[in-house]
């Protein structure tokens, strides 16, 4: 609706904008532009290289192994999509950014317009750094291009919008109260691998609640405990964890 401050397009920067033709096909992503809910755009970058060979990347000044994506091509596609698009957000993928977080999709997912700008080769030429408004890690590793990085981004960025998935969903997982989520089970209730606890069976909201509350924190113990060291208790919560450790 008018004034609406939630996210309405994307726009990915890449040199190879074939990594990005699976992932417009996904269920997500198609729902998201066939409903009119957000557009989704791809352009290559060496549409702004210059000369007949458009190269994207040279030799790093000083020596050292591989290639460096050039400044300028970035600078001019960011600039252009500016203009046009003056409520852009502009983000760059590198190690050396903010990691990724479920907070921060959320942070992502209000505003208007994101420009996704995907590094390639050996990283960027530094200067081209200075158009991106924030930049972003998605974890504690290498990957051979911030394509998949954006993909990721974009996947969880995408869900969280208003007529994509049924917002109770996105309220109970992993991370949305600083949490894991507790695991979760289906039909048949009974297995030769183990039985569906009873309390699920009984009916009782109530105690379905606590009871998946309890296991969120035992989950959260047992497998990220550096999430409860942040983590600011209720009293409810805290009531539950005592019961854990006794």
């Amino acid at each position: 609706s008018e004034g609406d401050p939630r996210m309405k397009r994307i726009l990915v920067l890449t040199v190879c904008p074939e990594a990005f033709d699976g992932f417009l096909k996904l269920p997500l992503a198609e729902r998201a532009v066939k409903k009119g809910i957000m557009e989704i755009c791809v352009k290559d970058l060496r549409e702004y290289a210059g000369g007949s060979f458009r190269h994207m990347d040279d030799s790093p000044f000083g020596g050292g192994a591989g290639m460096v994506m050039r400044a300028r091509p970035i600078l001019d596609a960011v600039a252009e999509e500016k203009l046009a698009h003056s409520a852009s957000l502009c983000i760059g993928f590198t190690p050396a950014g903010e990691v990724f977080s479920q907070k921060m999709a959320r942070e992502l997912a209000q505003r208007e317009e994101l420009i996704l700008v995907c590094g390639h080769y050996e990283g960027m030429d530094e200067r081209a750094a200075g158009c991106f408004d924030r930049q972003i890690s998605i974890g504690d590793y290498i990957l051979s291009g911030g394509e998949t990085a954006a993909q990721v981004v974009m996947d969880a960025v995408i869900r969280l919008l208003p007529g994509i998935i049924r917002t109770r969903s996105t309220e109970e997982e992993s991370f949305e109260n600083g949490l894991l989520e507790y695991p979760q089970y289906t039909q048949p209730a009974h297995l030769p691998e183990g039985d569906v606890p009873e309390v699920l069976l009984s009916g009782d909201h109530e105690k379905i609640r606590l009871f998946r509350l309890k296991e969120s924190l035992r989950r959260t113990k047992e497998r990220r405990p550096d999430l409860l060291e942040k983590h600011v208790f209720t009293e409810e919560e805290a009531r539950l964890y005592k019961e854990l450790e006794n």
